[in-house]
């Protein structure tokens, strides 16, 4: 499952991060690495962007980056 397919209250385990290059050093420099926990808390009305709560910050990325993270299934916040 990728993080954009997450409804808002709820969220899981990073288990990789897609993506290539300067888009994908991006992510991973603005703590979204791999075993990191995520919660989704917010959507823009018109889906872009996602608000994310996460090593107690909260950070705000694109729709089309969030479908990048691929959460492990099963995995609680």
């Amino acid at each position: 499952m990728t993080l954009d397919a997450i409804k808002p209250g709820s969220g899981g385990v990073i288990a990789a991060i897609g993506g290539e290059g300067a888009l994908r050093r991006r992510l991973l420099d603005m703590g979204l690495t791999p075993g990191t926990k995520v919660q989704v808390r917010k959507v823009a009305p018109m889906g872009d962007p996602v608000e994310l709560f996460l090593r107690g910050y909260v950070l705000t990325i694109r729709q089309e980056d969030a479908a990048k993270i691929t959460l492990k299934e099963g995995a609680a916040v």
